[in-house]
């Protein structure tokens, strides 16, 4: 699929939600609608059928119930995300708008967390840092094949007793060193925060 078409259907608030909803489950229309309780039902309906219709989401089950056939959805085997190669051929504009859709999801699933009945950061393993690594192209190759030995086995947990569904969400990019001034101190570089 062309990162055109891909952005255009799968960049929007309600279409990310349900994709990671359906990420890593086999969901009904039924367990969707308990999952995401704040998007009327006929929203949730028209974009799970523009996602399924675009293959971005699959039928994977259909089921008999009451004379009426239930639907069972997943991820397709290749996933709903673009592809390496997309990635590296996307343009600054194209990164800018697919980042703003990532940060826009994740403030939005954050902001639903605080405005939870309860919240206990501590209980809830809630927690947002920033770290900055001073690393070799090495180190770095070696830090994320790292974690990805340690994430790898958890993304194939299947939901069950005990488990809460949890969002880990990265970013890993270089920083730009502060200049130096004539005064011996350390000020931005030009254009960064």
């Amino acid at each position: 699929m062309s990162r055109e078409r891909w952005a255009e259907l799968a960049l929007h608030p309600v279409r990310i939600r349900i994709l990671r909803a359906v990420a890593g489950a086999r969901l009904t229309t039924h367990d969707l609608i308990e999952l995401l309780p704040d998007i009327p039902q006929a929203t949730l309906y028209r974009h799970l059928a523009t996602l399924v219709k675009a293959g971005l989401v699959e039928v994977v089950e259909e089921r008999k119930i009451r004379g009426a056939v239930e639907r069972v959805y997943a991820l397709p085997a290749q996933g709903a995300t673009l592809d390496a190669a997309a990635l590296a051929t996307a343009t600054s504009e194209e990164h800018a708008r697919y980042f703003t859709a990532f940060v826009s999801s994740l403030l939005s699933e954050f902001s639903r967390y605080l405005s939870r009945e309860r919240i206990d950061f501590a209980a809830d393993g809630v927690g947002y840092h920033q770290l900055v690594l001073h690393l070799t192209d090495a180190e770095l190759a070696k830090f994320a094949a790292d974690l990805n030995e340690v994430i790898g086995p958890l993304l194939r947990n299947e939901p069950g007793k005990g488990r809460v569904l949890r969002l880990l969400a990265t970013i890993l990019l270089p920083a730009d060193q502060p200049a130096a001034t004539d005064t011996g101190r350390q000020t931005p570089k030009k254009g960064s925060a």
